[in-house]
């Protein structure tokens, strides 16, 4: 092998990373998930700058997402092909992330510049939104492709869940305190000023996010650590094989995207309606953020810490769900039954009444099983690429990331137009409710159901894809010791 191979080639054919590698390329999901933040906002200002209807902004983050999902097997096919001075996955973070960072300035502060006609500006949004979703494509294939490379360790593998976890936990908690402080400055998410600090504080994070990933990936993005070790010509005709014939991946995509499409449906009116409105202060939605990550934190990372890497991904997959399951139905109880207007003296300070301490507890535990639920699929494609090389030879980490990511996509795009189309339903049609908005019980009901009835159905569908899928512990043993065998043969030849 390689020189570069021997620091990280262990016994059996087995490479790992040093812990620090993992945790800095888990940052990769986090460059493209802050736009992902930034775009929840979106319709806000395709409502408020644009002039159109609640119903139609909620349609327009559907079909971009449709259409992030049909570049994505083009872009997938073209990672596959890559394999240049810099590697298959840098290439496409670094152009990635560019696009990004262009597209939404010009979304976000030419847009509403333009002539006070909502059909000129809308046809211009959507022309420059187009764009933004070929970059995020880029950047966001590479957090599935590049597991393979990364790691074939089983107990390493799932690590990258746990610091994914918490510097997706850090994020949001980041993103409520934004902007919970950017409506005390400006009173309104009807603001360009709002917009402009939210664009700022996204580009610079994800850009710092991209160059940490980038060196963190880079000695492993190689062509010895892809597959068997060796070029192998793909074509479309190997692509259509391996959506036919890989139970895993075809498994792993339903858990996926049902779990992404639950996430993704808890929009930020969905948040705004809970506390500013149910509750009634928004003001204390920062600490009662922050009270609910910290123990989510160490819960996630116990769980994922114990269970995958001791039962395998599968196993802790089952477990996250089952468990998000009870919590979720606890949840909708609480709220029910329980009186939220106790969690605050109306003012943005905390009453630690019987109310806020189950809600704190009960969410904590909660999000620790349904994030490692969500969180420990981007692992598992590695394993569903490993299993391809097993069961056919072909090494296309771009299809299987890609796959995985165009379904997901597909599924979670009906997110915002059901949230949307759930609020029309009882009167916000031209705009959606904020926290000046008045309490209502169906407001209460639609608002439950987007947050915990649709992660309920959600993590249902993992339990019964997983009853499919093939990849249990001893299972990726096997055919890790079989590619080992494979390098061996070739090596000797």
């Amino acid at each position: 092998m390689k020189e570069v191979s021997s620091k990280y080639y262990g016994e059996n054919g087995i490479h790992r990373v040093p812990l620090w590698r993992i945790a800095g390329f888990s940052l990769n999901n986090q460059a493209t998930n802050f736009y992902l933040m930034l775009m929840t906002m979106v319709s806000y200002y395709l409502t408020g700058f644009v002039g159109v209807l609640v119903i139609t902004a909620s349609s327009f983050s559907t079909v971009m997402r449709i259409w992030d999902g049909v570049t994505d097997p083009v872009i997938g096919f073209i990672v596959d092909k890559t394999n240049g001075r810099w590697g298959k996955n840098r290439p496409f973070m670094v152009i990635g992330n560019v696009i990004l960072l262009v597209s939404s300035f010009v979304m976000f502060h030419v847009t509403h510049l333009l002539p006070e006609n909502k059909v000129i500006r809308f046809a211009f949004f959507i022309v420059v939104a187009l764009i933004y979703y070929v970059g995020y494509t880029f950047q966001c294939v590479v957090t599935k492709s590049a597991q393979p490379c990364l790691t074939n360790d089983p107990k390493q593998r799932p690590q990258f869940a746990i610091f994914d976890n918490i510097f997706m936990i850090v994020r949001q908690i980041f993103f409520q305190v934004l902007c919970v402080w950017l409506i005390g400055k400006y009173g309104t998410y009807y603001s360009t000023e709002l917009f402009h600090d939210m664009w700022l504080v996204t580009a610079v994070l994800s850009g710092i996010c991209t160059i940490i990933a980038i060196i963190s990936i880079a000695p492993k993005d190689r062509e010895e650590f892809y597959g068997t070790g060796k070029v192998v010509k793909v074509g479309l005709k190997d692509y259509w094989e391996t959506l036919k014939g890989n139970r895993a991946i075809q498994m792993l995509v339903i858990a996926a995207s049902t779990d992404k499409l639950a996430n993704q449906v808890k929009t930020s009116t969905v948040m705004i309606v809970m506390i500013g409105v149910v509750v009634g202060d928004y003001a204390i939605n920062g600490t009662l953020t922050m009270l609910t990550s910290i123990p989510t934190i160490i819960i996630t990372v116990v769980f994922i810490g114990t269970m995958a890497t001791r039962l395998g991904q599968k196993k802790a997959l089952v477990i996250g769900s089952a468990g998000s399951v009870i919590f979720s139905t606890l949840l909708i109880a609480l709220w029910l039954f329980g009186d939220p207007t106790s969690m605050s003296d109306g003012n943005g300070k905390i009453i630690f009444g019987a109310f806020t301490i189950l809600y704190v507890l009960l969410t904590a535990v909660n999000s620790g099983f349904t994030g490692m639920a969500s969180s420990i699929v981007i692992p598992m494609t590695a394993d569903c690429a490993d299993y391809e090389v097993y069961r056919s030879g072909k090494y296309v980490p771009g299809l299987i990331g890609t796959l995985f990511s165009f379904v997901d996509k597909l599924v979670s795009s009906l997110s915002p137009l059901i949230a949307g189309v759930m609020y029309a339903a009882i009167g916000f049609s031209e705009n959606l409710p904020d926290v000046t908005t008045p309490y209502s019980d169906s407001l209460l009901y639609v608002s439950i159901f987007l947050m915990y009835g649709m992660t309920i159905i959600g993590v249902a569908a993992n339990l019964i894809a997983m009853h499919f899928y093939p990849l249990n512990k001893e299972k990726m043993e096997e055919i890790q010791e079989e590619i080992a065998a494979i390098k061996a043969r070739d090596a000797a030849e």
